[in-house]
This record gives C-alpha cells, sequence and structure tokens, in this order.
C-alpha cells in the first residue's frame, strides 16, 4: 500500500499554510498515540510534507488519532486547521465539508484539494526507463545517443547529488554534510533530486511545442538496491510510468578492457582493475537483486553489451521504440552519435591557453555540473521541435 495522492492548500487566513504538498518521506516513525507507520504515514493514514520544505518538521498534514481529526500545521509545526473525521481514509475535500480554524491560525479556513492522479504540476505522467549495468557497461554511452537521437531526457542520481551539493542552500548542505561524514545520502533526498529534474524537463516541454506529451526519461545507475527501489516507490509512486529497465551485461574481462582503455583520457581515479573489481563485487551484491526484482515483473530488457556500440544502439534504439516519436526513430545518426558510437573520430579539442586563476576553473566545473539538468531540457525541446 502506498500514499500517491497530492493535496493542494488555497486561500488560508494563515497564507503560509498555502501550497502544495506532497506524499511524506518521513521515515518510519512512531507517533504520539503509539502507532508506527509506513514511509507516507501517520497513525496508520496518510500524511503529507510542503513540497517546499519550508516546514520545520514533517508530515505537515497527517490525522491525529486522539483527537480523531485531520490537521492542517504551520511552518513552525503548531496546529493552524483541523477537521473532524474518522471514516474516510483521507482528508476531505473543502467541497464537501468546511475546515476548522485552530488556535494558532487565522480565518478564512482553507480550500484544501485531493490529487488522487498524483502531482498535478505533470502535464501526464512521464516515460520512466531505469539503466543498469555494471562500470564500464556502456550505460552513459548509449544514454547519450538516446538522448542526442531520439530526444529521451537522460538523468545521473549520481550527477543530480554533484550539482545539488555544489549548489548550496539548506539541501546542498545537508548533501555535503552527510557525504563529509562518510555517509550514504538517503535514497528519499536522491529520489526527491530525481522528481525534480523530470518535472523541470516537463515544465518546459509543455510550454514549448508538442505541450502535453508525456516526457521520456533515461534515469541511469538507478535503482542501485531495494531501498532505492522503496523510495522511488514513495516519493513517486504512480506520478510516472516505469516502463521497463534495461540491463546491460557484459563478461568482467571486456568491463577490464573497457576501463583501462577509458583510463588513458577519463583522469578518474577509480579507473583501475582493483577498482573495478570492487566495484562490480558491490554491484553483483546489492544491483542483482533488484534486477531479479524487475525480470519477476517481466519488465527487464536485457542488452547484451558486449558487442560493437552500433549493434548494441540498434538494441537499445528498438527497446524504446514504443515511446518514441516515429520521426526521432528514423532520423539518420547525427555526427555526435556517430563519434559516440566509433563511427567517426572526435573533432580535436582546441588547445587551452595558459593562465587563468584557478578559482576560475574551479566555478567553471562546479557551473558545468550544476548546468548538466539545464541541458537535458534543452537537449529533449530542441529534438521535440
Amino acid at each position: 500500500m502506498s500514499n500517491t495522492a497530492w493535496v493542494e492548500v488555497r486561500g488560508s487566513g494563515t497564507a503560509e499554510c498555502d501550497g502544495l504538498y506532497r506524499p511524506s518521506t518521513e521515515c518510519e516513525k512512531v507517533s504520539e498515540s503509539g502507532v508506527k507507520s509506513a514511509v507516507g504515514f501517520w497513525n496508520g493514514r496518510p500524511a503529507w510534507d510542503r513540497v517546499d520544505g519550508k516546514a520545520a518538521r514533517s508530515p505537515s498534514i497527517s490525522y491525529s488519532q486522539t483527537y480523531s481529526a485531520w490537521r492542517i500545521a504551520r511552518l513552525d509545526g503548531h496546529l493552524a486547521y483541523t477537521i473532524n473525521n474518522n471514516d474516510t481514509p483521507l482528508p476531505p475535500n473543502s467541497v464537501d465539508r468546511e475546515w476548522e480554524v485552530y488556535k494558532k491560525a487565522v480565518g478564512p479556513a482553507p480550500s484544501v484539494v485531493l490529487h488522487s492522479d498524483g502531482d498535478p504540476r505533470f502535464s501526464a505522467p512521464p516515460n520512466v526507463v531505469f539503466v543498469l549495468g555494471g562500470p564500464g557497461a556502456g550505460k552513459g554511452t548509449m544514454c547519450a545517443v538516446a538522448c542526442e537521437q531520439l530526444g529521451w531526457a537522460h538523468l545521473s542520481a549520481g550527477d543530480l547529488l554533484r550539482a545539488e551539493r555544489a549548489k548550496g542552500g539548506a539541501l546542498g548542505e545537508k548533501i555535503n554534510a552527510i557525504i563529509v561524514a562518510g555517509e550514504i545520502v538517503p535514497s528519499h533526498i536522491t529520489v526527491q533530486l530525481l522528481r525534480n529534474a523530470m518535472l523541470a524537463v516537463d515544465r518546459a516541454g509543455s510550454a514549448g511545442a508538442g505541450g502535453g506529451a508525456p516526457s521520456n526519461f533515461l534515469v541511469d545507475g538507478f535503482p542501485r538496491n531495494q531501498e532505492n527501489v522503496d523510495a522511488w516507490e514513495a516519493v513517486v509512486g504512480d506520478d510516472a510510468s516505469v516502463r521497463a529497465m534495461l540491463f546491460f551485461e557484459c563478461p568482467l574481462p571486456k568491463l577490464e578492457e573497457r576501463i583501462l582503455g577509458r583510463a588513458q583520457f577519463s583522469g578518474r581515479a577509480d579507473d583501475n582493475v582493483e577498482s573495478l573489481r570492487k566495484r562490480f563485487a558491490t554491484y553483483k551484491r546489492e544491483t542483482m537483486p533488484v534486477v531479479e526484482l524487475y525480470r519477476g515483473r517481466g519488465a527487464c530488457l536485457e542488452i547484451d553489451s558486449s558487442d560493437e556500440r552500433p549493434a548494441v544502439w540498434e538494441t537499445v534504439k528498438g527497446a524504446l521504440a514504443p515511446f518514441t516519436p516515429p520521426e526521432l526513430h528514423g532520423a539518420p545518426l547525427t555526427r555526435t552519435s556517430e563519434c559516440h558510437l566509433g563511427l567517426r573520430k572526435w573533432p580535436k579539442k582546441p588547445k587551452k591557453e595558459k593562465g587563468g586563476e584557478e578559482g576560475a576553473v574551479a566555478r567553471a566545473r562546479c557551473c558545468a555540473v550544476a548546468a548538466a539538468v539545464a541541458v537535458g531540457v534543452a537537449l529533449v525541446l530542441a529534438r521535440r521541435r
């Protein structure tokens, strides 16, 4: 059971209560009534957090067992509006019953609207294809070609975390503190960043040509474990249609060959055989159970990525064909795609001018990471037009 409804609060006398509320992502907790609830719930009933994250504590809309009432809280957590209702699993729309103004609030009571179909900001539920495979399996290359040729948006959970961390702000500082402490960023934060990136693409696409058509997303390197799967279902749920998982299979010796070849140009500290074998062991231990989960659902498309890149691309293109506009599916390869597939040499990069301050270079790198989502948006729009 999952909470997929969204709540919109409008016209409150206490204006800070107005806004959009999403299914709560708070971890399992025991309420003041002693009831332990799963993610998305409180006191055994659905609960919601503010989308803008401004509340001092969450959930901001929840049910009280003690008072048999639904509650809307102010930003500081104090109760603002309430409605007695023990008969329905969801708070009633204000068209059915009027909410009451509590001590810490100002009238009038708000208009409360339930969106049972999910996030009302999405023009249509986007199509999502998860992309998994061992390090060096070719996931990034094929996602880049799909973005260039088919107009799919390519999202990487790792890139989004790095971009948010570099951007700063409350969430960026929180992510930085977690990473500095040597801990793993909670899955619900990662999923929320993915959701925000999808929403940015969807909004931009709706404003341009082809508005209203579902966006297509390749989510690279996700979900890596069962916790990721659970967080996705709790935070995104039915607001996106997970169509399939592309699983890139490649034997370890071939991966080693590719990583050693890539190491000559990548500059990555982990592009060596020892690191690869450790990463591959972690990948098999944590990620293969997720692959088996999607196999069991009949939604895992297995791709032999040990073949030559053009042949692998044809398989990937066929897998994405049901969700790709026909005019893009049949388009000839661009020069960039030919370079990705090894059919053409990459043009030589101009020599870098000497000099320049190290700080400027560092800032430029941060800006490049932060702009990754914006570039994805632009590519999607360009392909649709």
